[in-house]
């Protein structure tokens, strides 16, 4: 496939180039910092094969991006800038994405595991698009006047947070970093992005084409490669004003503490999921339920923080549905997540493979009944690839860790209800609250249920249903504050009150 052998390139030349590394005022760090640089080897997923390493960001290396963005912020062109100039800026870094976009989605399979038609169809598109949305709004963001008591005038000015580290995971590398960089420089924000080092190629490729493009001044995106030790230092840095971190809920505690130990930054925090979707017996087209159950579950091999991985089904439909669900399990085909007959990929990587294998064993220990899959796919083609057959569980009880815990794989846990009250109660029984779906022909039951279920994202009659207008986020467990549309504008700017004093006539 063409759109791969461009990113073997590109990645050969990595290293050659010393481009393997952190990415700080527009150049690669790799070649200043060779004599101490940490190298992370990028593992295929699909095969087991090292792609190529990548240097880790250590202390230092982070400190200096921090304080490029700071500079960037208080005293380079950026401040300056028009917002029309912002207008062009996210719209050429949109065209640019779309100009690549082959490689970019190469570069998301080859390390994520992904299928490509997932990667092309979905990622990237939608990574491009987000920018262009986030245009859109660089001159709609207004203050306000306060009515205030007579003799002042009280007014409030929108102005951006400053230097914003931005932590992103692995399963939707490029993406979910994008949603994040987007609303941040529209704002007028400066960034530091840390990228999960498994995936961090997409994002050293798109730091060098928003350089190669000369789109944005030097300090205004920067990069950091690394793991835990990387990320701490960017929470920790008093040059950062912001953070916004996506991933598990206790690598949210330890953000927060890195705030609160250090500058007491602003964090945005877009943490796990357990999330319930709940088939009613008067569910319609109830094939059409069972595939975009499935689907919703399923793609992108389950590794998806919103996912509804516990399916919360009427006893009269139990059986049906679940012979459903395993039959379309069944016709799943791992393989080369770039072949066309593939369906699913490998999982990203093997620790993380084994940490879902060990819940499915849990599950069965546990007294669930494993209806399908359950194991490690070893068939031709797959023996080296971290690939897990899509697994169900029936008979899953709230007390069972493949209830309450997030799994992050193609994992789905089936109970049985009886009564509305019952199911609501069985959807709102664990920690999380990211989001939750339900299926009924009735519109007061609809109403209703969606009213009661404790989740910031409730999807009714089609589980899953994204777009950039609309926010992005959950309750309890699962995080503080949204994604997307005018909120995440919010959480990148900060409301400064001016007062004026008004003599009387």
């Amino acid at each position: 496939m063409q759109a791969r052998n461009d990113a073997l390139r590109w990645i050969q030349g990595l290293a050659k180039e010393h481009k393997n590394a952190a990415w700080i005022s527009g150049e690669s760090s790799a070649a200043k910092h060779a004599k101490v640089a940490k190298p992370f080897a990028i593992i295929n997923p699909f095969n087991g094969e090292k792609i190529c390493d990548v240097v880790e960001s250590s202390r230092e290396v982070v400190d200096q991006a921090a304080a490029a963005a700071l500079h960037a912020f208080t005293s380079g062109p950026w401040p300056k800038w028009s917002r029309g100039d912002r207008v062009t800026a996210l719209n050429k870094i949109a065209a640019e994405m779309r100009k690549h976009h082959h490689e970019l989605a190469a570069l998301e399979t080859l390390c994520n595991g992904k299928t490509f038609r997932e990667s092309f169809d979905d990622d990237i598109p939608e990574a491009a698009s987000v920018f262009e949305y986030y245009a859109g709004w660089i001159d709609k963001i207004y203050g306000e006047t306060c009515p205030v008591e007579k003799g002042f005038l009280n007014f409030t000015l929108r102005e951006p947070v400053g230097p914003c580290g931005l932590i992103v995971p692995w399963n939707f590398p490029l993406l979910l970093a994008c949603w994040k960089i987007a609303p941040a420089l529209a704002m007028g924000n400066t960034v530091v992005v840390k990228p999960s080092p498994q995936t961090s190629l997409s994002m050293i490729r798109l730091a060098e084409i928003i350089h190669d493009a000369k789109i944005l001044p030097p300090g205004v995106f920067n990069v950091v490669i690394g793991g835990v030790e990387t990320g701490e230092a960017l929470t920790r840095s008093n040059d950062i004003a912001k953070v916004s971190f996506t991933g598990g809920t206790d690598t949210g505690r330890f953000v927060l503490k890195g705030s609160a130990e250090s500058n007491l930054k602003a964090v945005t925090l877009e943490l796990g999921g357990k999330s319930p979707n709940i088939i009613f017996e008067d569910a319609k087209n109830l094939e059409a339920v069972i595939d975009r159950s499935y689907q919703a579950t399923f793609s992108h091999k389950g590794e998806k923080c919103s996912e509804p991985t516990r399916l919360i089904v009427h006893r009269s439909l139990h059986d049906k549905v679940v012979k459903g669900l395993v039959a379309r399990a069944e016709k799943t085909r791992c393989g080369d997540p770039f072949a066309e007959t593939t369906t699913q990929g490998p999982q990203c990587f093997e620790a993380h493979m084994r940490k879902i294998l060990d819940y499915i064993e849990s599950g069965k220990h546990e007294g669930a009944t494993c209806v399908t899959g359950g194991t490690r796919d070893t068939s031709p083609g797959c023996e080296a690839g971290y690939f897990i057959r899509p697994t169900i569980f029936t008979g899953v009880k709230p007390e069972m860790r493949i209830f309450q815990e997030e799994i992050f794989g193609p994992v789905l846990a089936v109970t049985a209800f009886d009564t509305e009250e019952e199911a609501i109660k069985i959807a709102n029984g664990t920690r999380y609250g990211l989001a939750a779906g339900l299926y009924t022909a009735d519109a007061d039951r609809a109403i209703r249920v969606a009213q009661k279920l404790d989740a910031g994202m409730v999807f009714v009659n089609r589980y899953g249903c994204y777009d950039f207008a609309s926010p992005f986020g959950g309750f309890k467990q699962s995080g503080w504050g949204k994604e997307m549309a005018i909120h995440s504008l919010e959480s990148y700017t900060r409301t400064k009150s001016v007062w004026f004093s008004v003599a009387p006539n």
